[in-house]
């Protein structure tokens, strides 16, 4: 199974966000598959709702780097590694701004990028882009939409509720950007369906496979990245263990998350490695 790792972009690793292109290069060596963000504006301190249904926030999410700015300076520091979020809020973005910006990382990294979509869920992090959360799954079909016509159609030609693009030129096309989804609702599930090239389920380490299973085989099995969440504490040998099961129930990629297990670019190098070891 093809093992991925998240780039440094949160806490004690963002502080040396100077530092990404060598984790990314030093990544790429060891053998990773692919490198991840994801996407967090801010740390409400009184949130409605707290982060993976707890009352707050991890305080390692208070320094967070732009996603799509850690996945350019992966880019040209590495040749051959997928790149890719997991996953963009996309509501929070101009869909025809988004398209372009995905277009770009698609030309800098010479067609590796994967762009993993999903709604968003943070009550404070909509107010703070002024998108009503009411709107969240109308905004993500919407700029489907948009994403669609900016890197197949000549012209470009769109209107909606939120944009609206005269015809015009776009003559920069993508290599052919995977567009992955984060999918469990009925909802979601027909969006993947219809745009999605894949799936982007989550387990956290140690924790049962049988949900995501099941929701993957309702789909198909269609191609999946599987994220494992690593919360605080975790073992090296529970990682290797879900990575194992992962393999074991037919995933063919995933990847682990590192922002809870490693305070700095160091730390999460020897990660990187030792899980590589692991699952050789």
């Amino acid at each position: 199974m093809k093992v991925g790792f998240t780039l440094p972009q949160f806490g004690g690793q963002a502080a040396q966000g100077a530092q990404i292109g060598r984790f990314a290069g030093a990544a790429e060596e060891l053998g990773a598959s692919g490198l991840w963000v994801a996407d967090r504006l801010l740390v409400p301190v009184a949130p409605a709702a707290g982060y993976a249904g707890g009352a707050g926030f991890p305080p390692v999410f208070r320094r967070a780097l732009d996603p799509l700015v850690v996945l350019a300076a992966a880019a040209v520091a590495t040749t051959s590694i997928r790149l890719g979020t997991n996953v963009l809020s996309a509501p929070w973005y101009p869909p025809a701004l988004l398209a372009r910006t995905a277009l770009s990382l698609d030309v800098i990294s010479g067609g590796r990028f994967v762009l993993g979509l999903g709604v968003g869920w943070c009550a404070e992090e909509f107010a703070a882009v002024g998108v009503p959360p009411a709107e969240r799954g109308d905004r993500l079909d919407e700029c489907l939409e948009v994403l669609h016509q900016w890197w197949t159609a000549e012209p470009v030609q769109h209107t909606g509720k939120v944009s609206e693009i005269p015809p015009a030129h776009v003559d920069l096309k993508p290599h052919g950007i995977p567009l992955y989804l984060g999918a469990f609702s009925g909802r979601g599930l027909r969006r993947l369906t219809r745009w999605g090239a894949g799936w982007l389920p989550v387990v956290a380490a140690g924790q049962s496979l049988e949900r995501v299973t099941r929701h993957w085989d309702a789909l198909g099995r269609v191609p999946a990245v599987l994220r494992i969440a690593v919360p605080e504490g975790t073992s090296l040998d529970t990682i290797s263990e879900t990575l194992d099961a992962a393999a074991g129930a037919g995933f063919e990629e995933a990847f682990v998350e590192l922002v809870h297990v490693a305070d700095d670019v160091d730390a999460a190098l020897d990660m990187v490695a030792a899980v590589l070891r692991r699952s050789a």
